[in-house]
């Protein structure tokens, strides 16, 4: 192998990468951009509606001896659903970018639901439990890219949004051991 030129003219910052020129190499490589943000908030908003409507109708077909607390519990999770869904919206909108025009485009965005298969309270409840848990981590890992592209009102926002799909987790977890 030869080389053109000398290796002493060469300056020692382009033969050793500074730390500053492998950091800016590692983010080029792995480079998050809004519109990833973007599809992963309307992933998002997808599965809210979609667990907004699993636990109303729990909440409306829920039956046994703890009908009463559980009734009232879901009604309060429902309404929440409806709200944060509102805001996961309202955070895509104020990024100029339009939502699905009806549920068929909606539910395209998220597919990996997992609905409810029996009437029975406890399998109805473990499976909203789960789909809650889903949430939760979907909204750490958009926390972590909107912190990467500097969007601090949706990074902040994921961060309640986590502490209260774990919040009803343990309050679920906690009925159902009982």
């Amino acid at each position: 192998m030869t080389f053109s030129g000398s290796f002493e003219s060469t300056p020692a910052s382009e033969l050793v990468p500074s730390e500053t020129t492998v950091v800016i190499q590692e983010l080029e490589e792995r480079r998050v951009t809004l519109e990833d943000l973007l599809i992963q908030l309307v992933a998002l908003s997808s599965h809210l509606h979609q667990i907004y409507t699993q636990s109303h109708l729990i909440h409306l077909n829920i039956e046994g001896p703890l009908f009463l607390p559980l009734h009232e519990f879901l009604k309060e999770q429902y309404s929440a659903h409806i709200e944060q869904f509102d805001q996961v919206t309202e955070f895509v909108r104020t990024m100029d970018t339009l939502l699905p025009m009806c549920e068929k485009g909606l539910l395209g965005a998220y597919k990996s639901f997992k609905h409810v298969k029996s009437y029975e309270a406890r399998e109805m409840l473990i499976t909203y439990l789960q789909n809650l848990e889903k949430i939760g981590m979907q909204a750490k890992e958009i926390g972590e890219l909107a912190r990467e592209i500097k969007a601090p009102d949706v990074e902040n926002y994921m961060a309640e949004l986590v502490g209260q799909m774990f919040k009803a987790s343990w309050m679920l977890k906690a009925t159902l051991r009982g």
